[in-house]
């Protein structure tokens, strides 16, 4: 199965929404916690920074091993969080599209055999490297969707 055309696209210009998104919004209010407990728009870019780097590894490792468990990534519990969060903006979205370009140097040679390889997600099963792309793709649109909503909403601010 060849890489779907849709999603290589997506791949390579997801990231492209992020100048009009962004377009008008001052640090603070990147900085901004709507409510309680949640993260601000800066914090859900360092998470998609961080999950691209995490990504990678991952594309990587299913490459090299036979069907790996790729276990469930949560911030809270990845011991290099804390630091990916005092990133100040700017630094964050220069991280992402220099991952990104990487990213997408890695998949797009792929063949098919090495896009039909395997990996298990603790929750969703064995998936193919396509479907993982899908749910990666598809992960980082919702926190995308999440920092337009948390840089214009109001609330309490902080770094």
């Amino acid at each position: 199965m060849p890489l779907p055309e849709s999603t290589a696209l997506r791949l390579r210009t997801q990231l492209d929404c992020l100048p009009t998104l962004l377009a008008g919004v001052t640090p603070e209010a990147l900085g901004r916690h709507p409510l309680p407990g949640t993260w601000s728009a800066r914090e859900n870019l360092a998470h998609l920074a961080r999950y691209q780097e995490v990504f990678l590894s991952r594309m990587r490792r299913l490459q090299t091993e036979d069907n790996p468990l790729l276990p469930r990534y949560r911030a809270e519990d990845d011991p290099e969080w804390p630091w990916w969060i005092q990133r100040e903006a700017q630094e964050i979205l220069q991280v992402l599209r220099t991952q990104r370009t990487t990213l997408v140097q890695e998949v797009q040679p792929l063949t098919d055999s090495e896009l039909a390889k395997t990996a298990v997600h603790p929750r969703w099963g064995r998936m193919t490297v396509v479907q993982w792309l899908e749910f990666f793709l598809l992960h980082e649109a919702h926190h995308l969707l999440a920092v337009l909503q948390r840089s214009r909403e109001p609330g309490e601010t902080g770094k």
